[in-house]
């Protein structure tokens, strides 16, 4: 079985070095007994402190932020337009509120469940390419908040894809709002991936 990411994988200070380190590894969950999980081929980096495009930015404290604030290890879900639920892993240490949002993965185990969560019946990349998409074919909602990352309900495992991986960086989707930030390379995604959104 492969092992889940230690606490101090996520207590690092380099957010973006993090979010470019989760390429390739396994996001897991457990819901209602169902097993499904994916390997990781698309995130984005956040920093609460420098980086206009956070939610903590310029640290802003409400209550849905206070997940960003919180122990490093943790899941931070949010709702996004009212209607996706977007999973995002708590980095650094308490008080500093940065983040990564997994952004897209390749489905690889519980597949049937999530064609059934999806309202899909073939197995293509629009079931998990997107945060939103990715988050329902996993079920992971808003209640799934603050959930430890080395529980048995959402944890990140080792990949079997390492070393050598080509790894693409470019600018975040969607934080025009940003500024100079939204120029960021803090994308990263998986080379010649189908699982990458669009």
């Amino acid at each position: 079985m492969a092992k889940k990411l230690p606490r101090s994988f996520y207590e690092r200070d380099d957010v973006v070095k993090i979010s470019r380190e989760l390429i390739g590894k396994r996001l897991c969950t457990v819901i209602d007994g169902v097993k499904t999980s994916g390997m990781i081929v698309e995130t984005e980096a956040y920093n609460g402190r420098t980086d206009a495009a956070c939610h903590a930015y310029p640290e802003v404290r409400t209550k849905r932020t206070e997940t960003l604030y919180g122990p490093p290890g943790y899941s931070y879900i949010y709702l996004c337009y009212g209607i996706h639920h977007l999973f995002n892993v708590v980095t650094n240490r308490e008080g500093l509120a940065d983040a990564i949002l997994i952004r897209a993965i390749e489905p690889d185990e519980g597949t049937s469940y999530m064609l059934e969560r999806r309202n899909r019946d073939m197995l293509k990349p629009v079931i998990s390419n997107g945060p939103g998409k990715l988050s329902q074919a996993l079920g992971l909602t808003t209640e799934l908040d603050q959930t430890d990352l080395l529980g048995d309900t959402i944890w990140i495992e080792q990949g079997e894809k390492g070393a050598g991986m080509d790894i693409e960086a470019s600018p975040r989707i969607g934080v025009e709002y940003a500024g100079e930030d939204a120029k960021l390379p803090w994308r990263f995604t998986l080379k010649g991936s189908k699982w990458v959104s669009k």
